[in-house]
């Protein structure tokens, strides 16, 4: 069953579609154009290899610059039709200039001249590409409704296609032009035209909503420079995603294993089928890409897309690629002198490979960036486009630079009257045998893909769970049912006054104060890309405790287990002391290990103060009496070591067996989640620390928990920002350095799982960012 009935219009679906035949003429026009560099301009195999290589790996570079861009632009034209328009502008222009290429300059000049425009001509299908591919990955939230609008693009795109190859029969032919490069000349600019227009066509027709007061990141140069060293950070997150990362090694595997070897369709029909004959091969050539493309427009691409419905997507793909295999083989057998007609058989199977790829792994990656959001609660339609393309871009690359390899590997010449043995076989082999062996690999890698429709609709469920009740979970997570805060309003009188402070100026106060050293912080072990529960090296906790521990004097740790246990070791190591916690919920076999392993430590020296269990009553995972055994039970086995249990400040009050089994209370106090302005936080904080602490039967009461988010949803008067952030963080400072209170900040660095328990708040609570720099 679908997460929504909401169907994207029809005129839509077709504009998106006319945008794909834009983004498949120009590549196609291009592989069939560049023939013309070896056969007719001279170029040796390895000026063929750079010139499909070095601009290529320039647009590798520049898409995922292009993402961050396109996914963080504030405009009341959205994300993405501004620079759909204008990629389609320069891409035309550039397209047309670097094929105004003449037989009677030098090799040399050409060359330079082509890799120069080529440059240019990427720059452009990049910043078109980019934000077009973004715009069809957020045209619907519906499993089955993706795979329709990727069918239909594909569908219209494949036409590109079924027209490229017959400018091959145009460029040869003499009563036409005079020679094959005045043919590109002339074609370069029509398509150019043409299909600049159709690239214009998504950003007129696809609406998109205003983004001008989106809480986007600047798009000034230093966070556009920035975003260079968030390439590899993006890589990193998104090969982070176990299914993602299927879908783009198995795209790299299959698309340009095939590509390798697409160019050489016209030196084996000259050459294997005509031997050596142009004028003779006519029309074959063209008629092997057009009959394929038409193959897949009328006949791959509908089977596809009614098997994805059926079948579902992963299984669509196994079985189109599995028929991809009988075509790659049958080529080798029906490729056959005199009978050129007879390789017409092949296609039918040849065309599911590619002709099913990309309707399927586009509709298949929109459905991993709800994933990501699930994961992480932002949209990257930009980068994650970026990233998938950026594979399919740099293996194309790669494709280039080894198609030039393998025509010098085999000896083929194509300005030689006669090929020498084996070349035009070398060739063939190649053509078969490698788009074979790209397929079985990328097969299987996919064989265990699992974000099948039940789990798509399950992860846009718990979205539209999020969104919807957002306001429902943010609102007073540790407010007790009953009022117990009182009502004052005034500031503290130890709280600095901004009034007159730049954001620049808070900035050197914020540093000043957090150099003077924190009592005690919190300690966020996961790296981005992990998530609670995951193993955690002793190299990542080694690493982290190197950031903060000149900045602390004790660490807090909630849990002993899956790498925990390094964190006291680390800490020790630098002198600093532990409060180590034991992480219990309702599960009891784990709760048990949890135990053992806080024990162990503890009696290893590594633990200062023991910790049995973190806000399990306000969860209600356990009762109290559950909780107090599992306290009593630590406190028997480590004698002379404090033993405490973290919750809400008001459970202390409501609950005084609880009070009398700690022997040191410890208690979470959120001004933010409760719902104040950063004018009153602090004072806000004195009062739960002053309940709790008449509570408390004079035993010492700690904060063990308190902080504020730089971004996300505000929570009533409560509103996160950079500079409330380091405001709250400078007052309790100076409010627990006057008063002598011990407090633990929260956090050490930003961690991306916590999106899912607490929404977008929940990643923003660091002092450091998710990337170990520190955000202030």
């Amino acid at each position: 069953m679908s997460t929504t009935s909401k169907t994207v219009p029809m005129g839509q679906k077709i504009a998106f579609g006319v945008g794909m035949l834009a983004n498949q003429m120009f590549p196609a026009s291009l592989g069939i154009f560049m023939v013309v560099l070896v056969q007719n301009l001279g170029f040796p195999g390895w000026m063929w290899g750079i010139v499909y290589f070095l601009p290529r790996i320039l647009d590798a570079v520049t898409d995922p610059i292009m993402g961050f861009i396109s996914d963080n632009t504030k405009s009341v034209w959205g994300r993405r039709r501004q620079y759909v328009f204008l990629g389609a502008i320069v891409m035309g222009i550039a397209f047309s200039v670097m094929w105004q290429l003449y037989g009677e300059n030098s090799v040399n000049y050409n060359f330079t001249y082509f890799l120069l425009g080529s440059f240019a001509f990427y720059i452009g299908l990049t910043i078109f590409s980019v934000p077009y591919v973004a715009m069809g990955y957020e045209m619907s939230e519906d499993f089955h409704e993706r795979t329709q609008i990727m069918a239909i693009a594909q569908w219209i795109g494949q036409w590109a296609w079924v027209i490229a190859p017959w400018f091959w029969v145009i460029m040869y032919e003499p009563s036409w032009f005079p020679s094959p490069e005045a043919a590109t000349r002339q074609l370069a600019i029509w398509v150019a035209v043409i299909f600049a227009i159709c690239a214009m066509v998504p950003a007129i027709f696809i609406p998109s909503k205003s983004t001008k007061n989106e809480n986007f990141s600047p798009l000034t140069f230093n966070a556009i420079g920035d975003s260079v060293s968030q390439i590899i950070r993006g890589f990193k997150e998104a090969f982070s995603s176990r299914p993602f990362r299927k879908l783009c090694i198995s795209t790299f595997f299959i698309f340009n294993a095939f590509n390798t070897v697409a160019g050489f369709v016209f030196f084996i029909v000259v050459w294997h089928l005509f031997n050596g004959d142009a004028g003779a091969a006519g029309y074959w050539t063209p008629i092997f890409g057009s009959v394929g493309a038409l193959v897949t427009t009328f006949i791959v691409i509908p089977i596809v897309a009614w098997m994805s419905r059926k079948i579902g997507k992963k299984n669509a793909f196994m079985v189109s690629q599995g028929i991809a295999l009988i075509g790659y083989t049958s080529l080798w057998f029906l490729f056959v002198p005199g009978k050129p007609w007879m390789f017409i058989f092949s296609l039918p199977f040849h065309s599911f490979g590619i002709g099913s790829l990309f309707v399927l792994m586009m509709s298949m990656t929109a459905d991993v960036i709800d994933l990501d959001e699930l994961n992480y609660g932002v949209r990257r339609e930009g980068v994650f486009g970026a990233i998938y393309w950026y594979m399919v871009k740099f293996g194309f690359a790669i494709a280039g630079g080894l198609s030039g390899v393998i025509l010098t590997v085999v000896g083929f010449d194509g300005n030689a009257a006669v090929q020498p043995e084996g070349a035009v076989d070398g060739l063939r082999l190649f053509f078969s045998g490698l788009p074979m062996l790209g397929t079985i690999a990328a097969m299987y890698l996919m064989h265990d893909y699992d974000v099948d429709e039940a789990r798509a609709n399950q992860i846009r469920a718990e979205l539209y769970a999020r969104k919807n009740t957002q306001q429902a979970i943010i609102t007073s997570v540790y407010q007790n049912k009953e009022s117990i805060i009182l009502e004052e309003k005034e500031m503290l009188k130890t709280d600095f006054d901004f009034s007159n402070y730049s954001h620049s100026e808070i900035k050197n106060v914020f540093s000043n104060t957090l150099n003077t050293g924190l009592h005690g912080i919190c300690f966020s072990p996961y790296l981005e890309g992990q998530n609670i529960g995951d193993s955690l090296s002793e190299e990542q906790i080694q690493r982290r405790m190197d950031i903060v521990a000149p900045y602390t004097k004790w660490i807090r740790s909630f849990s002993s287990t899956d790498g925990n246990e390094f964190i006291p070791k680390a800490a020790h190591a630098k002198g600093l002391k532990t409060m180590v916690g034991a992480w219990i919920d309702s599960n009891k076999e784990t709760n048990e290990k949890e135990i053992q392993a806080l024990i162990s430590l503890a009696k290893k020296g590594m633990v200062d103060i023991a910790v049995v269990g973190n806000e399990v009553l306000l969860r209600k995972d356990l009762s109290e009496k559950e909780l107090l055994e599992y306290i009593q039970k630590v406190k028997d086995e480590l004698p002379g070591i404090p033993v405490g249990y973290v919750d809400a400040y008001y459970q202390f009050k409501e609950r005084p067996a609880l009070v009398d089994a700690c022997d040191v209370i410890l208690i979470n106090c959120y001004p933010f989640w409760e719902g104040s302005h950063i004018n009153q936080a602090s004072s806000h904080l004195k009062q739960m620390y002053s309940l709790a602490k008449e509570a408390a039967n004079g035993k010492k009461v700690i904060i063990s928990e308190t902080g504020w988010p730089n971004q996300g949803s505000s929570n009533q008067e409560a509103h996160p920002s950079m500079e409330n952030a380091m405001r709250y963080f400078i007052n309790i400072l100076k409010w627990t350095e006057k008063e002598n209170v011990e407090m633990f900040y929260f956090s050490s660095f930003d961690e991306s799982w916590k999106v899912r328990h607490e929404g977008d708040v929940g990643q923003a609570w660091g002092i450091w960012d998710k990337y170990e720099k520190l955000k202030y």
